[in-house]
């Protein structure tokens, strides 16, 4: 019983260690904060907190007042859950669901691929499945990464619908359009849901492009269907993410994407760039596929095509699934890296203009799913060798791919942090340096705050911690984290920051070269934002603008440091405030403006 279901096991004995962590601790968990908690996390309580989900024509309340259509679409499978759930339940829920989207997507390709080979195989692809629904992406848009074998699959059912239907001629004419093909359509049209366009949506519709052109030349025969679907799921996108568009396309404001600095590497620097992605996955798409499926992978690709050169056929190389997958894991690190090469850069912008400053880089996301495709492409020739051996072989390694997935630290593996800190406080009987959920907003502390000073909108400014604090918390702010707002905005920071980039050099080119993070920077080139339980600052002085910050009407600065210089600038101290379960110790700061 135990070996026949072995994998069955393993999944629900990973799936439930992981459910029973985040149902424990709760709030309590250490989710990454950077790039996460202090972003699209405060974003989405924002616009709840103001009723701005479903709103038109309106500001929110962070960098003094922009469009509510910069944030996120109302239509989006995860966004939704941060409409009908509380904040830490929705992101659980959002982690949730973006295992669950990935295991079934990635299962329900294989098995349209495999055909009849599929129940013969079914331990390592589950399991492949699993550890590719857990991969550790950015949350956010973990859907988006786990649901592209979902449109793979669509796309060549449609394909294979199209072939099969013109090389019957009596049903040529309906081959575009019967009921299964309808659904399928429907099913590509609604994939946005799932998917962001910046992200992935942009880079697929090239994809589909390419093999438009590809299938057209070797079938000799235009693929319709997919054609269609080109169409089909850009009319998808634009409905579900209309604000996106309508920001990008139907406005003339300039904004911070036209002098963001994309890196000035030489050609051997980008190749070098290229290569560290293949190898080890950055930020955002880490997906822990340099321990287990790298090098698997490698030896496969050499045994394979060994075995081709010594037996002479030198064709099956070019048309090898394993080659081919990997020819396009190639190729979207070798874009991820001459992107930061400027001349290839610049040349994308020329030819395109709409599209200066988008991150043609993202390729790379893509090989997130590409990577557990070609370990489950290596197991299942292991397994159809028939050798009992060999399979025992592919079961130790999609098992000790899954369980790499779960317990090796990645940049977002939330799981693998929220066990390590409170193992942490358990044996070592005192905090860690970092917060959890809960500790980061710290909503029933700034709820006292509020009540205490009796606020009532006032545009105010984080120091000392992120912005995000403050919106989330339902207090309006001229500072902010956000990657797409007018570039005279960022002119006026400059202005407002002049008096602290003065004595922080790196902290000016930082936000210069890049801007995304508005915020009131240290005079002494020290983070003044690192969410530590601890801040440890040598400098305690704001320095900034006071004529400028009370031009962007300023009323508060919310602090985490008592100010050395608050009289000098015409600040006054109206509370201090702490206890509440929080770290943090809250000076409010009335500016005068």
């Amino acid at each position: 019983m135990i070996k026949e279901n072995w994998h069955k096991l393993v999944i629900i004995a990973l799936l439930g260690l992981q459910a029973a962590v985040f149902l424990i601790f709760r709030g309590n968990s250490y989710l990454q904060i950077h790039d996460n908690l202090d972003l699209f996390m405060a974003h989405y309580q924002m616009l709840k907190v103001n009723g701005l989900w479903f709103a038109h024509g309106v500001n929110a309340p962070i960098l003094h007042g922009v469009s509510r259509d910069l944030f996120g679409s109302e239509f989006s499978a995860y966004n939704i859950l941060y409409v009908i759930l509380p904040g830490v339940w929705a992101y659980l829920a959002g982690y949730a669901l973006k295992i669950a989207v990935g295991m079934l997507s990635f299962t329900l390709l294989c098995k349209d691929c495999l055909g009849e080979r599929y129940d013969r195989c079914k331990p390592v692809i589950l399991v492949t499945a699993c550890a590719f629904g857990l991969i550790p992406v950015f949350p956010a848009y973990g859907i988006a990464f786990t649901s592209v074998p979902l449109i793979v699959f669509l796309l060549r059912r449609l394909y294979l619908s199209d072939t099969s239907a013109c090389a019957d001629t009596g049903a040529g004419r309906t081959g575009l359009f019967n009921k299964r093909t309808v659904l399928l359509y429907l099913g590509v049209f609604l994939y946005p849901l799932l998917s962001y366009f910046s992200y992935h949506g942009f880079f697929i519709l090239c994809y589909m492009a390419a093999a438009v052109i590809i299938l057209w030349i070797r079938d000799r025969r235009f693929p319709r269907s997919l054609f269609l679907s080109i169409i089909v799921l850009s009319l998808g996108y634009v409905t579900f993410e209309y604000r996106l568009f309508g920001a990008m396309l139907f406005t003339d404001t300039v904004t911070i994407r036209t002098t963001m600095e994309h890196g000035e590497l030489t050609f051997g620097q980008a190749i070098v760039t290229a290569l560290s992605e293949f190898a080890m996955a950055s930020f955002h798409s880490q997906d822990s596929h340099t321990y287990v499926v790298l090098p698997v992978v490698l030896i496969a690709l050499i045994v394979i095509n060994v075995g081709y050169v010594m037996t002479k056929n030198y064709k099956k190389i070019l048309s090898d699934p394993v080659n081919l997958v990997m020819i396009w894991i190639l190729f979207n690190v070798l874009i991820f890296g001459l992107y930061q090469f400027a001349p290839f850069r610049r040349l994308f912008e020329m030819l395109v203009p709409p599209l200066t400053g988008f991150e043609f880089a993202r390729t790379a996301y893509f090989n997130t799913f590409l990577w557990y495709a070609e370990l489950a492409l290596v197991c299942v020739r292991l397994y159809e060798s028939g050798r009992k051996s060999r399979r025992i072989w592919a079961n130790a390694i999609v098992t000790a791919a899954v369980i790499i997935v779960m317990f090796v630290p990645q940049v977002y593996n939330d799981f693998y942090y929220t066990c390590y800190n409170q193992a942490y406080k358990i044996i070592k009987h005192k905090e860690t340096s970092t917060v959890n959920y809960d500790e980061f907003y710290s909503s029933e502390l700034f709820d006292h705050v509020k009540d205490s000073i009796a606020y009532e909108g006032e545009w105010s400014a984080a120091y000392g911690m992120h912005p995000a604090v403050l919106n989330y918390n339902g207090i309006a702010t001229i500072d902010g984290y956000l990657g797409f707002y007018p570039q005279t905005y960022k002119d006026r920071w400059i202005r407002l920051e002049a008096p602290a980039f003065a004595g922080s050099p790196s902290i000016r080119d930082y936000f210069v070269g890049w801007g995304a993070r508005v915020s009131l920077y240290s005079g002494s080139d020290e983070n003044t934002y690192a969410p530590y339980r601890e801040m440890s600052l040598r400098d305690h002085r704001l320095m900034v603008d006071t004529d400028e910050l009370k031009d962007m009407d300023c009323k508060y600065v919310f602090s985490r440091i008592r100010l050395d210089n608050a009289d000098e600038i015409g600040f006054k101290l109206i509370g201090t405030y702490d206890g509440h379960d929080s770290p943090y110790t809250i000076y409010v700061y009335d500016t005068g403006a």
